[in-house]
């Protein structure tokens, strides 16, 4: 597996989104494994998103998708985009 640190261009606009730096990943598949890059790209950022460890637009970003898309996309991860503890619920019923 190799990784390496990427930095953006902040010299080009992007919807007035502030880049950050990300990391390059580049990992071995087995040739059984049915998926494509886009899909294995979608499985990693699913996950790191149900995880907490990154927001919905960086998910998104990481799947190479809109935030829009990526949420509409969650359901079929079985990922909901609702990603806080049932303890947060629970206090704002309380507080409600």
């Amino acid at each position: 597996m190799i990784i390496k640190d990427r930095e953006f261009d902040s010299s080009k606009p992007n919807n007035a989104e502030v880049k950050r730096a990300m990391k390059t990943l580049t990992i071995n598949i087995a040739d059984t494994v049915e998926a494509d890059e886009r899909e294995l790209a979608m499985i990693v950022a699913t996950r790191l998103y149900e995880q907490g460890r990154l927001s919905l637009g960086q998910a998104a970003e990481v799947a190479g998708l809109t935030k829009r898309t990526f949420a509409e996309l969650l359901g079929s991860y079985n990922v909901s985009i609702f990603n806080f503890p049932a303890s947060d619920l629970s206090k704002d019923v309380a507080n409600a």
